[in-house]
């Protein structure tokens, strides 16, 4: 069974920066790719972006794509999710999740998946 444990969240003012970590409990090199996720109160969990680790590219959602960055650190398992500009419309629970055979903005995919860690931007 895979762990993978976000962390990183907090409180943040906007326009401001967060860095969110998901460290994985095997090399993540193992998955097809890595995916972030977010889900505000009262919505459904949404797509942010993903890391396919069979060539390094990155893909974001329309919403965030000019303002997050994902980056990889493969001595430590580890993924980060480096968030700028945050706006209050980002608040939200942050997820990261491993998936075996593919990458997609589709949750369905992922195979495994982190407790997620909450950002929250005060106006």
């Amino acid at each position: 069974q895979v762990q993978l444990v976000e962390s990183g969240g907090g409180l943040v003012p906007t326009g401001g920066s967060l860095r969110l970590s998901c460290a994985a409990s095997e090399r993540l090199l193992s998955f097809y790719a890595t995916g972030w996720f977010r889900q505000a109160p009262g919505k459904e969990r949404e797509f942010v972006g993903a890391l396919n680790w069979s060539d390094g590219e990155t893909y974001f959602t329309d919403s965030v794509k000019d303002r997050f960055a994902i980056s990889r650190d493969d001595a430590k398992n580890t993924v980060y999710l480096q968030m700028s500009s945050l706006k209050s419309e980002d608040t939200a629970v942050y997820y990261c999740a491993v998936s075996l055979y593919g990458s997609s903005p589709y949750a369905d995919i992922y195979d495994y998946w982190g407790q997620g860690t909450q950002v929250t931007v005060s106006s």
